[in-house]
């Protein structure tokens, strides 16, 4: 069953009496022919959606990156990696369900990946804090990215996160530290280190794991300093104001490619990727692959060099 975002109301209109007229067909005994109608209500709905997707704004694209059925990090893994082998704890503290990482191969490429998960339904976002790492989330990621730095393997991590958790035991346990530490752990490996944004890329959390040599970002995916939410009511002192907050704050993925944060925007299906998981798939796939090998000709020096001239560069252009 679809489900539909706020602004996609009208549509699930359309498409609901079209899934409604096929069914009255099934279930009657009578030679009933709806084909035509249906058929008409269908290209009504794919008109409708290729008008809603064409110019979405800011706070849309939160909404499309928030998606419940977006693929999640599990369902990345699962699809395009072989041969994962997980490996969980920070051997300090305790293992954080919301971040997964482990040993993989990527094209028969051994490699290391570490992502945020989310979870699909109450449980599994409970069991994954609906994918907000706590400090051995963060301490976990940097045990593997240690361990892929020792053995040349290259990183690739799947960012979908609304931040870091800021509960009183994630403080209590050094939360900025872990994110920091994290952080600078990406600017210190030696080996190709390429981030995907999926979903939403929020605050510290997200940087944490996107500090890399590439920073891909699906079409329809956010990465800020803040959620639309919490600037909205810091600034303002009214979270309503979240649709302001998400002009201002200039997380899409095509702001952020003009301002260079983004080194490339892959194209989404129609209607973003909670309509089409094998068609993203492969565009994640191509985007990850192209990275890869572009990186993979580069000796650790130059490197190292690059990643360091990239981030002290940001901010150096304007939109």
């Amino acid at each position: 069953m679809q489900n539909y975002l706020e602004f996609e109301k009208p549509l699930a209109e359309i498409e609901s009496k079209a899934a409604e007229l096929r069914l009255m067909a099934e279930k009657s005994e009578d030679d009933v022919n709806v084909d035509a109608e249906a058929s008409a209500l269908d290209k009504k709905a794919q008109s409708m959606l290729q008008e809603l997707y064409k110019n979405l704004n800011p706070w849309r694209k939160c909404q499309v990156a928030r998606h419940q059925d977006r693929p999640h990090c599990k369902d990345y893994i699962q699809e395009l990696f072989t041969e994962y082998t997980p490996l969980q704890g920070d051997r300090n503290f305790a293992d954080d369900a919301a971040v997964m990482g482990g040993l993989a191969r990527f094209e028969d490429q051994p490699v290391v990946v570490i992502g945020h998960e989310k979870g699909y339904d109450t449980t599994s976002r409970i069991k994954r804090n609906f994918g907000m790492a706590r400090p051995e989330g963060y301490r976990k990621a940097i045990r593997l990215m240690e361990m892929a730095d020792k053995f040349g393997l290259p990183i690739i991590t799947l960012v979908d996160t609304p931040g870091a958790y800021p509960g009183k035991g994630a403080e209590e346990r050094g939360q900025s530290e872990a994110i920091a530490r994290s952080t600078e752990k990406c600017l210190q490996v030696r080996v190709p280190l390429i981030s995907i944004i999926t979903g939403e890329g929020g605050s510290g959390g997200a940087v944490a794991f996107a500090t890399a040599d590439k920073l891909l970002m699906l079409e329809h995916s956010v990465y800020s300093v803040i959620s639309p939410e919490g600037c909205a009511s810091i600034l303002w002192k009214d979270s309503e104001k979240m649709r302001e907050a998400a002009e201002a704050l200039r997380l899409t993925a095509q702001d952020l490619k003009k301002l260079g944060v983004a080194d490339k925007v892959m194209k989404e299906p129609l209607g973003g990727a909670q309509r089409d998981h094998k068609e993203t798939y492969k565009v994640v796939k191509k985007g990850i692959s192209e990275a890869l090998k572009e990186l993979q000709s580069k000796k650790p020096d130059a490197l190292l060099k690059e990643r360091r001239k990239k981030f002290l560069e940001l901010g150096s252009k304007s939109l």
